[in-house]
């Protein structure tokens, strides 16, 4: 399966994702490819749209390959090969304090005249473009999960059949469009994957529509 570009890996995904329409979930997006897709799956919805900042930890030398993510609360996943891949306790330590400082300055950037969209008793579905190891997504979901959500759910156009097996013990529901054996990078199941910038994000932040009143889903209970 190859996607046209996020636009049209969006609609699909919202289209997986219809059961929630109605139920005023908020959408959370992974900036920064994320964020475009992401709001077209809170419109098609009906929900409230936000994104949740997260940061990858990179391996000594390797800026593309991921050992870990941290989140906005400061909390640090560190992935079982992050040993392997030369990164230890200090490195990691470090890594993670030099992104949580650029997690800060983006919200500032992003929501300067608010605070993130409030998730607690909501289905709150999180987006991103794709998985290659699971790492940023699972900062995210745990992120997501500190704020206690009725329900979480991982939503992603394709992902590494890998990380989308790491990423089940974080949420209560995963939803992949595509799964490939060979999975190389995300940007392989586009056609046209350009970078996304931050103007781009405030742009398509500003044009949310403001979040509703949250609705308490009492039905849903969350596993953990």
């Amino acid at each position: 399966m190859i996607f046209r570009d996020r636009t049209e890996a969006g609609e699909m995904l919202a289209d997986a994702l219809t059961k929630w329409r109605g139920q005023n979930p908020l959408v959370v997006a992974i900036p920064r490819g994320a964020v475009p897709m992401g709001k077209i799956v809170a419109e098609r919805l009906g929900g409230d749209f936000d994104v949740v900042l997260t940061r990858k930890l990179h391996a000594p030398g390797n800026p593309e390959f991921a050992i870990g993510a941290v989140d906005e609360t400061g909390w640090i996943y560190r992935s079982e090969y992050a040993g392997e891949a030369g990164a230890s306790d200090r490195y990691v330590q470090a890594q993670a304090a030099a992104e949580l400082a650029t997690i800060r300055r983006r919200r500032v950037q992003y929501t300067p005249e608010r605070p993130p969209v409030d998730p607690t008793g909501r289905v709150v579905i999180v987006v991103d473009d794709g998985l290659a190891t699971g790492s940023t997504m699972i900062a995210a979901l745990h992120a997501m999960r500190s704020r206690r959500p009725a329900r979480l759910i991982c939503a992603i156009p394709v992902a590494s059949p890998e990380a989308v097996e790491k990423v089940r013990a974080y949420a209560d529901e995963v939803v992949c469009l595509h799964t490939p054996g060979f999975f190389y990078a995300v940007g392989q199941f586009y056609r046209s994957f350009p970078q996304v910038d931050d103007a781009e994000v405030v742009a398509e932040l500003r044009g949310a529509t403001k979040p509703a009143a949250p609705q308490v889903v009492e039905s849903l209970v969350s596993k953990r």
